[in-house]
Order: structure tokens, then sequence, then C-alpha cells
């Protein structure tokens, strides 16, 4: 047992924890993961399970700690903090396939849209699993999200595909704008002409010789 609690203090001491400072609660949970890390080893299955257990038990320790303790980076760890139980296993088992081999041809892009369109909950590690069964194909995460980039199966693409979309104005000949109305100014009065043989100078009459 002194053996045991030797290693434990020393688990703790090199992820930087003062066993001092913690809870009740949070001691239990050290204590459960050291036994399991003692029982299970420390090959790949094992820490990705437990990293998986210690970010989403909220046992009040951070993401650095917890690297630490199951002997990840940080980055590593970060990223596991969104990653569903189905995905963490997932990743375990393409992880530990080997390294991928294969391509993606052109022709699989109609099947893996049906599978998507099928498949709405469906993770990368589901359609690589798919297309593994399909074709016999083993890819990378990397080569799929530039696959699914290319032909517009991303969940960004889906996603602005479905959403929807203001109405657009009916295809034709913009409407002319209309020309303002021009005030036209009351038109003067034009003078009439004078009648025929009409004198413009006093009527008066002449002397008679």
């Amino acid at each position: 047992m002194t053996a045991t609690d030797g290693a434990y203090a020393q688990w703790l001491s090199q992820a930087q924890i003062a066993e001092e400072r913690l809870n009740a609660e949070c001691r239990g949970v050290l204590r459960a993961a050291f036994a399991f890390r003692q029982r299970c080893g420390q090959e790949y299955y094992s820490t990705r399970l437990l990293s998986h257990f210690l970010l989403h038990c909220d046992a009040g320790l951070k993401v650095a700690q917890i690297a630490r303790l199951v002997g990840i980076s940080r980055p590593t760890a970060s990223r596991q903090q969104g990653v569903s139980s189905k995905e963490a296993i997932q990743a375990a088992h393409h992880r530990m396939a080997g390294r991928p081999h294969g391509k993606l041809l052109p022709r699989y892009a109609g099947p893996i849209a049906e599978f998507l369109l099928t498949q709405a909950q469906a993770t990368r590690y589901d359609v690589l699993d798919f297309i593994e069964r399909t074709w016999s194909v083993r890819v990378s995460t990397v080569a799929l999200h530039h696959f699914c980039k290319k032909f517009g199966l991303d969940r960004a693409t889906r996603a602005e595909a479905k959403a929807p979309r203001p109405p657009q104005p009916s295809a034709g000949r913009t409407p002319a704008e209309p020309r303002p109305l021009e005030i036209v100014p009351p038109s003067q009065p034009v003078p009439l002409p004078a009648p025929p043989f009409c004198r413009r100078g006093p009527n008066t009459r002449g002397r008679s010789c």
C-alpha cells in the first residue's frame, strides 16, 4: 500500500497537482484514475479512454493538468474536449488501424452524398467507416475533408444549402426609372395680328382740296 501511495503521489507531482488542494470528490476521481492506469497500462486505447473520462467528468481539473496526468500534449487534450464518446472510440480505432492507404475517387461523391443525406447526424468517422465498407479504402480525415470541400459535401456548404434564401426578383428587363414630372410654366398670351386695311395711327380726316 505504501508503494502504491508513493507511486500515486509521484503521479500527481509529475502533473503539478497538489493533493492537499483537492476536494474529496476530486481525490476519489484521481484515485480511481490512478488505479485504472495501473491496471490497464499506458497504451493508446487506455490513454484515450482515460483522458476522455477526465475531460468530461467535471472533476474540477484543468485541461493542462489532465494532459500531464495522461501524458499527452495540451493542444491534443483541448481538441478532445468537444469529442463525443462515440467519436473518441472511432478515432482510436482509426488511429490504431495503421497508416491510411488508397485515394478518394470522384465517383465516390454520389454515394457519399446519399449517405450524408440519409444519415444527417453522421460524424466524419462514420463516413470513413462507410468508405471502408463500400470500397475497401481507408483514408485520413484530412483527405476526407479536402474531398468533401471539393464536391460541396462539407458541413458548412450543406448548412448553407439548407438555409432559407430571400426571394429573388424575377428575371427579365429591369423596369425603367420613372421620369420626373416636368412643370410647364403657363404660356404667355400671343398678340393677335392686326386686321387688314387697319391704320395703326389716329383716325383723322384730311383736308379736302
